[in-house]
């Protein structure tokens, strides 16, 4: 049974220092927290919806505390498995790498998930007590991510579960808090943004893909290889962009939505930046784009949306 005891932390002093606490939220995946977010109150605007600032607020807040404690569940899970040490590449490895303390990182992210429940009750208060399940389900998948004893991160499924409850389900549930229902046409406005989620899911495995492999994980970067994950990586994207070409084209959603497509460099760039490379400190930059195109995307979709609303 490989222990801990022998990790000695190359950095001790940072124990307090706010950037190792920062860095351990993961930032660059928080844009999949605050995106579908602001997609959905954008299409419930749109719907005539009234806009209730204090339920967004919430909704904001406790979406951004239930993705920072699934990326501290994926650190403390991570480290307790084995699988980062001093030389892990990436912004986990807080645990090995700074000294905090495994207990800490856990309480902190058990704490998040505490917020987010009275933040969730006031939203169910002023909406629906239904979202209180949904709540839960939300919570349990970010702790089964990489917690329980089949870790979703082990399987193929990964991308589809962070774009279908990062991505879909808080768009929806965003949606209804302000309108009081769900509409189709939110359903399908959801559906780039739940790929551009999965997507940032997919970058991070196939940088991740030969230490994965190592650790015995079945990720859909493992099953495909690095080459064909790459590909998928790419569809991702077009069918996105796509996606609103049809939306458009069918009459569903408002030409204003071609906005998006200021965020196709930003996707050139991150496919781009997986080509050809092996080493995971090569692919770091890729992975960000890959990020940052959610995040330019989803603020583009919500301007649209909110122009065809005043428009």
């Amino acid at each position: 049974m490989h222990t801990h005891t022998q990790h000695t932390p190359l950095v001790k002093n940072n124990k307090n220092n706010w950037r190792v606490w920062w860095q351990l939220t993961r930032p660059h995946t928080l844009t999949a927290g605050f995106v579908p977010v602001l997609v959905g109150t954008a299409l419930a605007l749109n719907d005539d919806a009234s806009f209730h600032i204090p339920v967004f607020i919430c909704m904001m807040i406790a979406t951004l505390f239930i993705q920072m404690a699934t990326n501290m569940f994926n650190e403390y899970y991570d480290f307790k498995r084995g699988l980062d040490n001093e030389n892990s590449i990436g912004i986990g490895g807080a645990i090995v790498r700074e000294g905090v303390s495994p207990k800490t990182v856990l309480n902190i992210a058990l704490s998040l998930y505490g917020l987010s429940v009275l933040l969730g009750i006031y939203i169910c208060v002023v909406s629906s007590w239904w979202l209180a399940l949904i709540g839960l389900i939300c919570m349990a998948v970010g702790y089964l991510y990489t917690g329980g004893p089949l870790p979703i991160a082990y399987t193929p499924f990964g991308e589809l579960f962070a774009g279908l409850f990062m991505g879909v389900f808080v768009i929806l549930i965003s949606f209804f808090i302000q309108a009081g229902y769900v509409s189709s046409n939110a359903v399908l406005v959801s559906i780039p943004v739940a790929l551009l989620v999965g997507a940032i899911n997919l970058s991070n495995n196939i940088r991740d893909l030969d230490g994965d492999k190592e650790n015995g994980r079945k990720t859909l970067a493992i099953l495909c290889g690095r080459k064909n994950a790459v590909i998928v990586l790419g569809s991702m994207m077009g069918v996105s962009y796509l996606w609103v070409i049809i939306l458009i084209a069918s009459g569903l959603a408002s030409p204003w939505l071609l906005i998006v497509f200021f965020s196709v460099p930003k996707a050139v760039k991150a496919i781009k930046g997986f080509i050809g490379k092996t080493q995971p400190l090569q692919m770091m930059p890729a992975m960000k784009a890959t990020a940052q195109t959610n995040t330019i995307f989803g603020f583009l979709l919500s301007i649209g949306l909110f122009i065809s609303y005043f428009v």
